[in-house]
């Protein structure tokens, strides 16, 4: 390990070796805390400083920075830099689990893509047939038969017309009024959220996200150089006291969140807490990205920010996943006048424009008349399915974290604390064995979560014998 001319050491970093650079560069820093080499109250090297001295890029700094605040080694101090915080770090769980996620990298191809043969129950998605597949299948041999002067270019840039003027409609029908030119549609909501970090932030700029919360959002705050800071949700919503103690520390830049049917609690926001919310991004100036992507699935009336806010400081996203298909990947963001063509300049220049005949598949299907039946259905299926895997659940010794008010999911497991040897990337890896797809807390958490849970799909878990028997047999 050698000395710059500061005194700061570079790491012994080997870009051949397995294991991702900030895993090495989190144990380096965790080994000179534990043989003193870092005392309590040294100040670490900025980020540049340490970028350059170690020839990695800000990105990977950022990001082992960000792991070491979540694993109490490192504090931050606003306008100061990073202090190392403790004086010594054991080999703890949490930073095993942490650092070495192969479990859950071995799951993401499963949990999205659908190809696998082991039972869904920790996946994203309704079996196919509740969609109700004659709607579909027409709506996308509708949309196939577009106009030969069609396939010339590549489309509006913002998206296929006529279906944002239907969902302009439709949103000033039931939530805020809004025109069809400040709606942007996207590849889905990842996509969405990926234009919205790429136009509003730079890499150190501080992003809340729940916690727990959705586990490709946390990824992709960190991908963008990011400072993800986990704000915590539990059955009673936000901790909004904890959100405003943290927004007055380190200044965010934007707040992803879930006001309807949180995935994974799968609870909903109340009106007071989104009314305090929107007083505290006013009051410490940052954006909120409203994730509204299974408000159909709700109960008409729950809280919507970009309703109360008038898409002054809220940027809505929105998809069409979750009441007709995954695979259409379309999605939308809804914004003030003043930010959509920011967000359209980023969506050409990072991939032009989106799939018109997808676009053009979801407006046949949104517009046919079944479609209002269906999202009916779904929501009475789902509100049985739901109650059937709780009580399949406490067959199997586990209890819910959090009283879903509604849609896909329930979330449950058993009030001990995980261990190396028992925890919830182990049990998804034994779970996967026997042919069965698990979504584990460790999944949609920051850190390690405090008990060992798991999300559930309700549609497929609530008439699953094979779960029941392999939950019992953990236990």
């Amino acid at each position: 390990m050698e000395q710059t001319e500061t005194g700061w050491p570079v790491l012994d970093i080997d870009r051949g070796k397995r294991g991702s650079l900030v895993d090495q560069i989190v144990e380096a820093i965790t080994a000179m805390v534990n043989r003193r080499a870092l005392r309590v109250g040294t100040k670490m090297p900025s980020v540049r400083r340490f970028a350059k001295c170690n020839g990695v890029s800000t990105f990977t700094v950022v990001e082992s920075y960000d792991r070491l605040l979540t694993l109490g080694l490192l504090s931050s101090r606003r306008g100061s830099g990073f202090f190392v915080a403790r004086s010594e770090v054991a080999a703890t769980p949490a930073l095993a689990l942490h650092a070495t996620p192969s479990a859950i990298d071995a799951l993401t191809p499963d949990l999205y893509s659908g190809v696998s043969d082991a039972l869904p129950v920790g996946a994203g998605w309704l079996p196919p047939e509740w969609y109700g597949e004659t709607t579909i299948l027409d709506a996308v041999r509708h949309a196939m038969k577009i106009p030969a002067n069609r396939l010339r270019g590549y489309g509006h840039p913002l998206g296929f017309p006529t279906l944002r003027q239907h969902m302009a409609t439709t949103l000033g029908e039931e939530l805020f009024q809004v025109e069809p030119d400040q709606i942007l549609l996207t590849h889905g909501a990842t996509h969405a959220f990926d234009l919205i970090l790429r136009t509003l932030t730079k890499p150190g700029d501080t992003v809340f996200v729940e916690d727990p919360g959705y586990s490709n959002l946390m990824s992709l705050v960190r991908h963008h150089g990011c400072i993800a800071v986990g704000i915590p949700r539990t059955e009673n919503g936000l901790d909004v006291d904890f959100l405003a103690q943290q927004a007055a520390l380190t200044q965010p830049k934007l707040m992803f969140v879930n006001t309807v049917l949180q995935n994974p609690l799968g609870t909903s926001l109340t009106q007071a807490q989104a009314h305090r919310l929107l007083g505290l991004a006013e009051q410490f100036d940052f954006w909120l990205v409203e994730d509204d992507i299974y408000r159909e699935l709700a109960a008409r009336g729950e809280a919507s920010l970009a309703a109360m806010d008038g898409l002054r400081r809220v940027i809505r996203v929105g998809s069409f996943s979750k009441t007709l298909s995954p695979v259409l990947r379309v999605g939308s963001i809804c914004a003030s006048n003043s930010l959509i063509p920011e967000l359209l300049r980023v969506k050409m220049l990072t991939g032009l424009t989106t799939s018109e005949i997808n676009e053009r598949a979801v407006y046949h299907a949104l517009s046919a008349r079944p479609y209002r039946r269906m999202v009916e259905r779904l929501t009475g299926q789902l509100t049985s399915a739901r109650a059937s895997t709780i009580e399949r659940l406490r067959e199997a010794g586990m209890a819910p974290i959090a009283r879903a008010r509604g849609g896909m999911f329930v979330s449950a497991g058993w009030d001990i604390a995980p261990t190396p040897e028992l925890n919830g990337k182990v049990i998804a890896d034994r779970a996967l064995a026997a042919g069965i797809l698990l979504s584990p807390g460790e999944f949609f958490t920051l850190g390690a979560p405090a008990t060992i849970w798991f999300r559930f799909n309700a549609a497929y878990a609530a008439d699953a014998p094979a779960l029941v028997a392999f939950l019992t047999s953990i236990r």
